[in-house]
């Protein structure tokens, strides 16, 4: 499938395993891989980087198989959930970096249009989560406002 803003194809990416099932070679408990994952959240990973530790460091292919949940879930119910969705996250940081960039260079051109494919990304991310109920209903997005959100 072709990428929204581009006339090219999606970046190529590593593929999750097949199978839920926990592997013969995976000796880690349910208990142990949730302990992992609060470990790790308090020290300030985000969830993304979470699973890429627990399976490069700790052999844990797939949260999900060993404990049923995911690691959004997880952190969720341990009460350590973010306040945005991580990928909204990422689209309001660029947005905020652009901005700056923009404030000393009033001229670039392509900077402010690639500043409003992102805002319009992120207005369709936070129409989608809304609807979802992952975000409040009264939730907007105002770069003022993102900006203090993401600090």
């Amino acid at each position: 499938m072709a990428r929204m803003h581009t006339s090219k194809r999606g970046k190529s990416h590593s593929t999750r395993p097949i199978r839920l099932e926990v592997p013969e070679w995976c000796t880690k408990t349910p208990e142990e891989v949730e302990e992992l994952v609060i470990k790790l959240s308090k020290q300030g990973h985000q969830p993304s980087k979470i699973g890429l530790f627990l399976r490069d460091q700790y052999g844990v292919p797939l949260c999900k198989a060993i404990t049923g949940k995911t690691i959004t879930q997880i952190l969720k119910d341990h009460g350590q959930a973010l306040k945005v969705p991580e990928d909204l996250f990422h689209l309001i940081q660029r947005a905020i970096n652009l901005r700056r960039h923009l404030e000393e260079a009033r001229k670039d051109l392509h900077s402010s249009y690639g500043l409003r494919l992102i805002e319009s990304k992120i207005r369709r991310l936070v129409k989608y989560y809304r609807k979802k109920a992952v975000l409040p209903s009264d939730w907007k997005y105002t770069p003022s406002e993102a900006a203090l959100l993401i600090r």
